[in-house]
């Protein structure tokens, strides 16, 4: 027998037209990229924004909230599978795109976890200073917290980038129509009952590959910013 070549002596790229052809990826690609701009947007809006009330407001049960929102992280979300199948599927979202998406509008507890890290690193004088010049909270938030956290929401928006866009449980759970497949479960369609066309598999992962790799290449001196500016205190 003769050993595997690490180092093909000819690359086929028909194998990738034919991979990217043969099942509908250019509708996959498409609703893959719905669902992570979106859920990359709902992410940054709503974890800042809590994560900027509980850094930087003052309340009572504050400090007992923030402990709840942690202690939601222990859950799994197999546990939440089935309460989310039967309440998404009350309100008729079922086979949408809804589902992947909505939750990400009301954010994430590591992703606020992590933002609130960084703005108790900020110095109050600066929230003082707005304040007499009679800027509101909400003014504040986007003109001295926003610029500041730059680089941890292009942290969160890489991590959170990464999670939806290899995602294969939710939208297995949820989609039920081809039409509404994201990249992931186009994948799985090359799994037949009587065999796995390997060959098209792998050319379509090293296609679905190079949007994460140019994204965390591009922003790896910010994911390392955001990362050392979190843990400053």
């Amino acid at each position: 027998m003769f050993p595997p070549k690490w180092i093909p002596s000819a690359i086929h790229w028909e194998n990738f037209v034919h991979a990217w052809t043969i099942q509908s990826f250019n509708t996959f690609l498409k609703n893959s990229l719905i669902v992570t701009i979106l859920c990359n947007i709902g992410q940054l809006i709503s974890s800042s924004l809590v994560a900027y009330g509980f850094a930087r407001f003052r309340f009572r049960g504050r400090n007992a909230l923030f402990m709840i929102l942690l202690a939601t992280m222990m859950i799994p979300w197999d546990v939440t599978m089935i309460p989310l199948y039967m309440e998404f599927n009350m309100l008729g979202w079922i086979n949408t795109l809804k589902p992947l998406i909505v939750p990400a509008w009301f954010g994430s507890p590591f992703f606020i976890f992590l933002l609130r890290q960084f703005l108790l690193t900020v110095p109050r004088e600066l929230e003082e200073s707005a304040n007499i010049d009679g800027a509101s909270a909400f003014t504040t938030y986007l003109t001295i917290f926003v610029p500041l956290m730059v680089p941890s929401l292009i942290l969160v928006s890489v991590f959170n980038m990464m999670d939806t866009w290899n995602d294969y449980l939710g939208p297995l759970v949820f989609l039920n129509d081809a039409s509404k497949y994201t990249l992931t479960l186009g994948l799985a369609q090359f799994r037949g009952m009587f065999g796995v066309d390997m060959t098209s598999i792998m050319a379509v992962t090293t296609i679905i590959c190079i949007p994460p790799l140019v994204v965390f290449f591009l922003a790896q001196r910010h994911i390392v910013q955001g990362i050392a500016n979190t843990g400053i205190k």
